[in-house]
């Protein structure tokens, strides 16, 4: 199999090659070795393979699920493999090797996958751009030395390029669906308690954190969320899902629906005119399915929310750098963590029961005056990232003499759309419905109620027939190279 057949097929389409034995598990593990050596040089997706499930790959071993064979790359921030290294792309935890397997690593195997690698990603995943220095800065596909966004940027960079079909991803603030947006993939937040976030943990990031997958095509994605979300033993608790499987609900036409359009600023930053334009060829088109489509201006105060969040996403973080540094045995400072990484872990030091549980407060109140927004319409259509990709070096954890509340507002701001969805923990999803006049793509983001996925994916999968993204084929493209 060459590079350009490999690439065009999405996750399910390689995995029907292995189910009717056209090719095998090991030759699409190689296929990917070679896709990842052909473009990983440009595009600095990757950050590592794994030989024994590449070349020396035991096909026996893989699980009988849907995706059985398909090359995979796990994200270096979550989805730990017991016995793999992990290592939050920090200098500090260089070399960790994971203790323990979360459920989401299981169920990753349980639905077939081959996990072949790991994905680069900022420190910690907390940039909104992947860029690190223990590996360096990862370019978005269309154009090197341009973000490809963060914080699962290696994996989505890594789709795009055709390096793998499917990749892991997480979202806190945006880290699935901003890669989507800047790498012109498919990136679903799904709903708070979808996915497990076990079993060392209850719920990722106080509740705003999820994990889920990068793809190319809706078909992926709603396959997947089928193999993920299965509740398991110990979870704090279950959300309702529909009776029949996401993989089958997306082939079925949604009812009209009422549809929520917003394209001005949630935050004191400018929507790029283009990007408004995409989302507003969007909204027409659905318009022209017989959707209600009306504009709306949500209660949100982003720079606040971005302000007050410091005090949530980052309260006890010092605990857990500290026990890395025991872990590793290395000391805490400038040479082992970046600029902006050790001003959150100093500031997080003082961070007290008070501030978090104001943080929390904050969140609730953030959350149910966004929720009205729900009230009145099925689905809420803005950009995904209120800017196309920008270059390296605006947004990563090394600058320097920058206060860390400065610098995650302006962090924030070309992801301001996203972070509502983690607050209120909504799915949510980034379509690259159109291409910016600088040969960057764009992101059309749409959002539903809680634990409404299947909307979500419906009128994605409605969008993805009307508006097809597949045929466009970046520059760092391995079929290119």
């Amino acid at each position: 199999m060459n590079l350009t057949e490999y690439a065009r097929y999405d996750a399910l389409g390689l995995a029907g090659l292995v189910k009717k034995k056209r090719v095998s598990a090991k030759e699409l593990a190689e296929t990917a070795a070679r896709a990842i050596e052909a473009r990983n040089g440009t595009v600095n997706a990757v950050v590592e393979t794994y030989g024994d499930r590449i070349e020396d790959l035991d096909e026996k071993k893989l699980r009988r699920g849907p995706f059985r064979g398909v090359p995979f790359l796990i994200k270096d921030v979550g989805g730990h493999e017991a016995g793999r290294r992990i290592e939050f792309g920090s200098r500090l935890c260089q070399g960790m090797v994971a203790q323990a397997d979360t459920h989401v690593a299981e169920l990753f195997r349980a639905a077939g996958l081959n996990i072949l690698g790991r994905s680069n990603a900022p420190e910690y995943s907390i940039g909104g751009s992947t860029e690190n220095a223990l590996y360096g800065n990862t370019s978005t596909p269309w154009r090197q030395g341009y973000s490809a966004g963060g914080s699962t940027g290696g994996g989505m960079a890594a789709v795009v390029a055709g390096m793998v079909p499917i990749a892991h991803g997480s979202d806190i603030g945006g880290s699935i669906r901003v890669p989507a947006s800047w790498c012109g993939g498919v990136g679903l937040k799904p709903s708070r308690g979808r996915v497990s976030a076990g079993p060392l943990r209850d719920e990722g990031g106080w509740g705003l954190a999820m994990n889920f997958v990068q793809t190319m095509t809706v078909r992926d994605a709603a396959a997947m969320l089928d193999c993920l979300a299965i509740p398991q033993v110990g979870d704090p608790f279950a959300i309702p899902k529909p009776k029949k499987p996401y993989a089958k609900l997306i082939g079925e036409t949604p009812k009209p629906l009422t549809i929520a359009l917003t394209t001005t600023p949630v935050m004191d930053a400018p929507v790029d005119p283009e990007v408004a334009a995409a989302v507003n060829v969007a909204a027409q088109t659905l318009s022209a399915m017989g959707h209600r489509v009306e504009e709306i201006k949500p209660d949100f105060d982003g720079e606040e929310a971005a302000r007050r969040m410091l005090d949530v996403w980052f309260f006890g973080f010092d605990l857990t750098l500290e026990d890395y540094a025991r872990r590793m045995g290395r000391t805490i400072g400038p040479d082992t963590l970046e600029p902006i990484t050790l001003q959150i872990y100093e500031r997080s030091k003082s961070v007290g029961a008070k501030a978090f549980l104001d943080g929390i407060a904050f969140m609730n109140t953030a959350r149910r005056r966004l929720g009205r927004v729900f009230a009145e319409h099925d689905v809420w259509l803005t950009p995904t990232t209120a800017l196309v990709a920008e270059r390296h070096g605006l947004y990563n954890q090394s600058l320097q003499g920058v206060d860390v509340k400065d610098w995650i507002v302006n962090a924030d701001k070309p992801l301001q759309f996203c972070f509502p969805h983690n607050i209120m923990g909504t799915p949510a999803i980034s379509l690259p419905l159109a291409m910016h006049s600088t040969g960057l793509p764009i992101g059309v983001q749409l959002g539903g109620r809680p634990s409404e996925d299947h909307v979500v994916l419906q009128l994605a999968a409605v969008l993805e027939a009307a508006m097809p993204w597949r045929n466009r084929i970046p520059p760092l493209h391995v079929s290119r190279a």
